[in-house]
């Protein structure tokens, strides 16, 4: 029995794929709802940096800090030095990132391996994530850039760029590695079972039913991992190279101003932002992946 006053939704035509019914009281006010959310949170975001720009503005020291580190002269004079040593920890990072990929993943694997045959591989392993993860970063930019060219080995290269590369590629594939045997760990040993059960090898198995899923689930870690190996190609300036931070040091050195310090800190924020952004569209899809799935 319907009321008169019951709306009825319209029958799909003849061939036509049925759409969903839409209430249009329903719509409208989630519509309204949402542009009230939008204002309200536009305005409360204005209003607290507002704030904050007030109080930083009224503190009595702000128009020495002003004069010292957002000068804008000196911001127009140190950018272009800086940026010009800013492709240095770009090419950095260029280097290093596909090379912590490789050699984490051969990490991880071999920490993985199963019988006694493998101990020397697993203890191999285990020894370089305990060591490269414990040493501080900085500490190893001494130990590799200034320790290794000292000992003067024949055929072995004395460049304290290349020795800093390979200090962060030590340093950062013992973290990435851990998170590869992570993503390893979390598929479930089932789906091992019924890959070996329909004639894959170990290897096989682990190629083509493991590593997939693994690799897919560790990449939001992998690029935060990422982000951080960014910002700590700066510590290669200790040993020399003249990179964003060493030419914004060079500069406020000479001209007894910080705001060189403020166009190397931009620099590295224009080019982490879109990575970490990036980092939480993939996080948002998964999880919409997860409760899609268990929705099904």
């Amino acid at each position: 029995m319907i009321s008169a006053g019951a709306s009825i939704p319209p029958s799909p035509a003849v061939g036509v794929a049925p759409q969903p019914y839409v209430d249009p009281v329903r719509a409208d006010a989630l519509r309204q709802r949402g542009r009230r959310n939008g204002m309200l949170a536009t305005a409360s975001t204005v209003v607290v940096f507002a704030v904050l720009a007030l109080i930083l503005v009224s503190s009595p020291g702000w128009s020495a800090v002003r004069e010292t580190f957002f000068n804008g002269a000196d911001f127009r004079a140190s950018a272009p030095d800086i940026l010009r040593a800013f492709l240095l920890n770009i090419k950095i990072f260029l280097i290093a990132e596909p090379c912590i990929l490789v050699l984490a993943l051969i990490i991880a694997l071999m920490r993985g391996l199963r019988g006694p045959v493998f101990l020397p591989l697993r203890i191999a392993a285990a020894v370089w994530t305990d060591v490269f993860r414990g040493i501080p970063t900085i500490l190893l930019m001494f130990l590799f850039g200034f320790g290794i060219p000292a000992l003067r080995i024949s055929g072995l290269t004395n460049s304290v760029l290349v020795w800093g590369t390979v200090a962060l590629i030590c340093s950062y594939s013992a973290y990435v590695a851990e998170v590869y045997r992570a993503g390893i760990d979390s598929v479930h040993p089932s789906q091992q079972a019924a890959a070996r059960s329909l004639g894959l090898s170990g290897a096989q198995t682990m190629r083509f039913v493991v590593l997939p899923q693994a690799v897919r689930r560790v990449v939001p870690p992998l690029i935060n991992d990422f982000i951080s190996l960014q910002k700590d190609t700066a510590l290669i300036a200790v040993l020399g190279p003249i990179e964003a931070l060493r030419a914004a040091q060079i500069y406020a050195s000479f001209n007894f101003n910080y705001t060189s310090y403020v166009v190397a800190a931009l620099l590295f924020i224009a080019l982490t932002i879109p990575l970490a952004r990036f980092t939480d569209r993939l996080l948002a899809r998964d999880r919409q992946r997860q409760l899609a799935g268990g929705a099904g």
